[in-house]
């Protein structure tokens, strides 16, 4: 085996070599998801593309916030032909109100965004249930969350994050 040289790759060359790679070791039964670095990356394309800060330490409830104190719990999901589930994690403490918007981003397999949402808090309490068995609430980003009042589809601004980012490393 040759020497894998990241430096030289573009930010979605890597992230294509990422996926299969990830696929592979799926294949061999060493890792039981696909879902890895998933969440980190959605933090940062998202704070990167909408301008919002990412919180430097772990906050409880909420992963960003925008100049006027919004704040932004951002929950994603890397779809794959094996598994075309549109739940996302669990959202803890939704009642205490530790977030203003929840962005949701659905990830093709190659990480290319395939949808990504901005939903008020109001509407996810609306349309998430509790789970007592993970005790925290569930969302699909499917259905009538994405067209309830206030909600905005930001699948464009997100998307732009392979030309605007290849150059970044």
């Amino acid at each position: 085996m040759t020497e894998f040289d990241g430096k030289t790759l573009t930010v979605s060359e890597l992230l294509r070599c990422f996926a299969d790679i990830l696929d592979e070791l799926k294949k061999r039964k060493i890792v039981r998801t696909r879902n890895n670095p998933v969440a980190d990356y959605a933090e940062w394309l998202v704070t990167q593309q909408l301008g919002i800060s990412l919180e430097r330490s772990s906050k409880r409830g909420y992963d960003a916030t925008d100049t006027s104190g919004k704040r932004y719990q951002i929950k994603s999901r890397r779809l794959d032909s094996t598994n075309e589930s549109k739940q996302l994690s669990v959202i803890r403490n939704l009642d205490t109100n530790e977030f203003d918007y929840l962005v949701g981003v659905l990830f093709n397999r190659d990480f290319t965004v395939r949808e990504a949402y901005k939903i008020p808090h109001s509407v996810i309490r609306e349309h998430a249930h509790f789970s007592e068995h993970q005790n925290g609430y569930i969302l699909h980003l499917q259905g009538e969350v994405l067209t309830a009042r206030g909600v905005e589809n930001i699948t464009e601004v997100l998307g732009k994050h392979i030309s605007t980012t290849d150059d970044i490393g």
